[in-house]
């Protein structure tokens, strides 16, 4: 009898807030296993910063590439020869928390001089963190590996000389990184990329749009990628038949410029002062950093000059308990993210709860909610338009009810986890040279 395949996923960790790829992959990692096959979740540079459980594995799982030990390897000869002993004090989860709550002051030189070592692996001072992986992988011997970011290519060569294993790699929002660099290493980076991505021996994207961007970028229109929209684990989240007397537009996203903040607080001040919503209220929720407290402040500040502060309920770095919770209670959902968002997991959980949602005509956005009904696009980066639109709906309880009915059905036939298990242990069976006795375990459970 198959005993399924053995699955290694490799996560770049946060350390301090909550991250869209690590939660898709704790996900789809414990739903595989949950199917019988052997996997494990291994943290690289920081730890991983979850809202759920996390995979349970056999032994706890070791930190590769920790992000201190990087940047002293990088930077300073003397850390080159460290003991092990002090390299794993080093990747000690406190102490890597405690980093990360300064990452906003590393310098831009800095990152891009490490984000090109890692993507140079071979040629990096990270000879000794490369072997630690390679080493213990050679013990676990996976079927497959997952790369969790295609900024992870850099090891890609190294490890199939080594292990021969087959590597999935994963399109995750990329590019906004990567454009924040200084230049050389914007242009370098880019193009080193454009080689190491082709190493992998399957590329996903989460969505078309992102697929086709990063081709963009990398100027390899050939690319052959794989679409595998992300999926969520539903339990917890369901509609609430008895919502508050007075509606509840939602946010749930890094409380950043770049996720829409501002366009949300614009959009909610207009609908209370100029479209005549007098009772309706906002909630705000998400991960928010020391960095992020300067424009939550000017929000706040915004808000109070137009009466609204006793109307709006700001939610930071909340459990998943109190997530659920807060949409199901909602009445509309939007995240106005002005950036190119490679999906958007938050419109997944917003559905998944059966709220509608209004969302900007823009990025990952028409692909989730095409053909479903379950909300509606307004254009970017207009606070007004996203206004208007809220105060349409509001206007039309009938609809709004009908809308959300299909936001929880369309989650639950598209974006649940076991949609995506299934979608990942179909591209595993389809790798080159996956057959025999390896692939007849691929789907089993």
């Amino acid at each position: 009898m198959s005993t399924g395949l053995r699955i290694v996923f490799l996560t770049a960790g946060t350390g301090g807030w909550y991250c869209g790829a690590c939660m898709r992959d704790n996900a789809l990692a414990k739903s595989l296993q949950a199917a019988g096959h052997n996997v494990s979740l291994l943290p690289m540079y920081l730890p991983l910063h979850l809202d759920e459980d996390s995979l349970v594995t056999p032994d706890a799982a070791p930190m590769f590439f920790g992000g201190i030990n990087v940047y002293l390897r990088h930077k300073i000869p003397l850390f080159r020869h460290t003991p092990a002993w002090l390299a794993k004090a080093l990747n000690h989860p406190w102490l890597l928390r405690g980093v990360a709550s300064k990452s906003h002051m590393t310098s831009p030189r800095d990152l891009g001089e490490i984000t090109l070592a890692m993507l140079r692996l071979e040629e990096s001072r990270l000879g000794k963190e490369l072997d630690k992986l390679s080493d213990w992988l050679k013990h676990e011997s996976p079927d497959i590996l997952c790369l969790s970011t295609v900024l992870q290519a850099g090891m890609i060569r190294e490890l199939k000389r080594r292990l021969g294993v087959k590597i999935i790699c994963c399109f995750q929002g990329e590019d906004s990184f990567l454009n924040s660099l200084p230049e050389p290493y914007r242009s370098e980076c880019w193009q080193e990329l454009a080689l190491r991505s082709r190493e992998a021996d399957a590329l996903v994207s989460p969505s078309s749009f992102y697929a086709e961007l990063m081709k963009k970028h990398l100027g390899a229109n050939d690319l052959a990628v794989t679409i595998l929209p992300n999926g969520i684990d539903l339990e917890g989240y369901a509609p609430q038949p008895e919502k508050p007397g007075s509606p509840v537009i939602g946010y749930l996203a890094r409380m950043i410029r770049e996720k829409g903040l501002e366009i949300m607080v614009e959009a909610f001040i207009h609908l209370r002062t100029v479209l005549g919503h007098p009772s309706a209220r906002l909630h705000l929720a998400g991960a928010a950093t020391p960095d992020n407290q300067p424009l939550i402040e000017t929000m706040k500040q915004r808000l109070a000059a137009a009466g609204l502060t006793e109307d709006v309920q700001w939610m930071p770095n909340i459990s998943r308990e109190d997530k659920a919770a807060m949409l199901g209670s909602l009445t509309l959902f939007s995240v106005p993210a002005i950036y190119p968002e490679a999906f958007g997991l938050y419109v997944i959980e917003a559905m998944a709860s059966g709220v509608p949602v209004v969302q900007p005509e823009a990025s990952s956005f028409p692909g989730i909610l095409a053909d479903s009904g379950a909300g509606a696009l307004v254009p970017a980066g207009d606070p007004i338009a996203l206004a208007q639109k809220w105060h349409e709906l509001l206007m039309q309880p009938d609809e709004l009810r009908r809308m959300a009915e299909r936001s929880r059905r369309t989650a639950e036939q598209l974006y649940d986890i076991g949609v995506m298990r299934e979608g990942f242990l179909a591209l595993a069976r389809d790798l080159p040279g996956n057959s025999g006795e390896r692939a007849s375990c691929v789907g089993e459970s």
